[in-house]
């Protein structure tokens, strides 16, 4: 089921909200430790005050020292079990058992006084606390409850009698006015520090979101990127960069010198810190255990152009194997519809050479002449093959409609090629065939099955040894309704620049190679809806490479061992 757009908007409203939330909570929650833990620190210093006035033998009223310790116990208890919550839009219970026991206690000891000390100023305690963890409102309303207390205070000393009357209210006046100014500095104060904390925390946010965006970025770039110091020690290196190093295994940091065949790239960072400018190379980088690989390499710097240790080396790696390859691709678009009228024009002069070549060899009976007119046969049918393939890549191209689907019994079909195609080939000893698919037919058309194997199975001669079973050609049973067939050989490994284009048109490790065979396997396999893929695998304890495709179960209503109409067109 889909979500509307709206409800996701609400609910990506409702995480963000949310996480405000916890990060106010947070800032809070410190804050409101810091305001509890002073005042159990000032209800300490008030009980020992009392406690030294009297051991001193000061005249002290019992009484303040009963208030002393039972602000002490109220502020322990709310330190010690109370939840601090944000404030919100009204009133909140928690400020009773904070600003209000605070205002309480020092307006008793206010008024229960004996000595000289003034505790007035101790007012400054709940009226900051309610600037600070509290609205305006509060800060206000704090700072009124106050001066209210300092005038009833001023009143009713000036009714006993006790000091000068206007001395008296005219220090509660201006204790007053400083209540209300200081509430209105901290309020404000404390509302700039929390604006400044939002801000650092979304720059924070949004920093952190651009480095996991950069990191997956060049994490997923085909490009290598390596990131170094002036002493060429490699900082970062993406998964492309560590692969076209054969670095799998090293993770940064770690030294570009460090090995040999780096010291290509470990020279143009240096020659990069020298001229201060960008550098670019084509470099090759031969690995004992694998073939020289040619990159193209650009190097920049970043950070300050004045302080050298500042700034860091930055390598972008493109292997030109992959460059190539582009290439070949672009060059397929380019064929287009010049291809297949090129091919016909070449078909023509072409089957005349072939005629005319095969009426000299039968009037030709001398050894070198007749070494001669097989030279001329075997290139015109290879000129001749290479012309069908770029018409099949035309065709393709025209997007002709699919092939009529015919069931054909694989194992059969399977046998019959692979038995033709090694005695053509003279390679009867090195093939193994092994069927095991004898009552699957599938979805596809024998010529096509027999241009397809005879391609793979060329590949396979080409790079197989000379021992008993070197090539294997086995079908399978997969799971109900799916066939496997696989074409497998001892040869060497592929590398793996060389597996990731390995269906794509023009692409050859030889040069004397079309580099369409493949291809041509692909789009006959897509034709009838069967899948082809390489893969390195054991066979009887050798590893080796296998060209294995996936078919298509044949339907019912398939009629059987019916050509299809294209088939004469490969």
């Amino acid at each position: 089921m889909k979500i509307p757009l709206f409800s996701r908007q609400e609910a990506a409203h409702e995480r963000s909200a949310l996480q405000e939330t916890e990060n106010a909570s947070g800032s809070f929650g410190r804050l409101w430790k810091v305001f509890m833990s002073g005042r159990v620190a000032i209800a300490g210093v008030l009980v020992m005050l009392q406690v030294a006035l009297q051991a001193l033998g000061n005249p002290v009223n019992q009484w303040n020292l009963v208030v002393c310790g039972a602000y002490l116990l109220a502020t322990l208890a709310v330190l010690l079990w109370a939840q601090p919550r944000p404030p919100g839009s009204t009133f909140d219970a928690q400020w009773i058992s904070t600003i209000g026991v605070d205002v309480v206690a020092f307006s008793l000891l206010n008024f229960l006084q004996y000595s000289s000390i003034n505790y007035s100023l101790l007012f400054a305690l709940p009226v900051i606390l309610a600037s600070i963890l509290g609205p305006i409102l509060l800060a206000f309303g704090t700072a009124a409850s106050v001066t209210l207390l300092l005038l009833a205070d001023a009143w009713w000393s000036s009714l006993q009698g006790a000091g000068d009357f206007n001395a008296r209210w005219l220090q509660a006046g201006l204790s007053g006015s400083g209540f209300f100014l200081v509430a209105l500095l901290a309020n404000q104060l404390a509302l700039r520090l929390a604006r400044e904390e939002k801000l650092v925390k979304q720059s924070q946010s949004s920093a952190r979101m651009h480095i996991l965006v950069n990191e997956m970025v060049i994490a997923t770039l085909s490009d290598g990127v390596l990131v170094m110091d002036a002493s060429g020690m490699v900082l970062s290196a993406n998964p492309s960069a560590r692969r076209l190093l054969a670095a799998q295994n090293a993770s940064a940091p770690f030294q570009l010198a460090a090995q040999a065949v780096w010291r290509p790239l470990s020279e143009l960072m240096q020659r990069t810190f020298e001229l201060r400018s960008e550098q670019q190379a084509t470099l090759s980088l031969t690995h004992p255990d694998l073939s020289t690989r040619r990159l193209h390499v650009r190097a920049r710097l970043t950070g300050s152009q004045d302080s050298l240790h500042e700034s860091l080396c930055v390598m972008f790696l493109e292997d030109l194997r992959e460059m190539e390859a582009r290439v070949r691709i672009e060059k397929l678009a380019a064929m287009g519809r010049m291809s297949a009228a090129v091919a016909h024009e070449i078909r023509n002069p072409l089957a005349a050479i072939s005629q005319a070549n095969a009426l000299l060899e039968e009037d030709m009976h001398e050894a070198g002449t007749r070494q001669l007119t097989g030279i001329i046969g075997q290139n015109a049918r290879r000129l001749a093959r290479i012309v069908d393939e770029v018409l099949d890549i035309s065709r393709a191209q025209q997007q002709l409609p699919a092939a009529q689907p015919t069931a054909l019994p694989l194992d059969e079909a399977v046998c019959r090629i692979a038995t033709d195609w090694a005695w053509q080939n003279n390679a009867s000893a090195r093939l193994h065939i092994g069927l095991d698919a004898a009552e699957a037919t599938i979805c596809f058309d024998e010529e096509h099955l027999r241009r397809l194997m005879v391609n793979l199975m060329d590949n396979a001669l080409r790079y197989a040894s000379t021992s008993a079973r070197a090539i294997e050609v086995t079908t399978h049973l997969m799971a109900p309704g799916q066939v496997r067939l696989g074409i497998w050989s001892d040869g060497l490994p592929l590398e793996e620049t060389v597996q990731r284009h390995l269906f794509e048109p023009f692409f050859s490790s030889e040069s004397r190679s079309s580099g369409l065979g493949l291809y041509i396997c692909r789009e006959l396999c897509e034709r009838y809806g069967a899948v082809i893929g390489y893969q390195r695998v054991l066979s009887a304890d050798t590893q080796g490479n296998e060209f294995f495709i996936l078919f298509r179960p044949a339907s019912p209503l398939m009629s059987p061992g019916v050509s299809s109409p294209d088939a004469a067109l490969v």
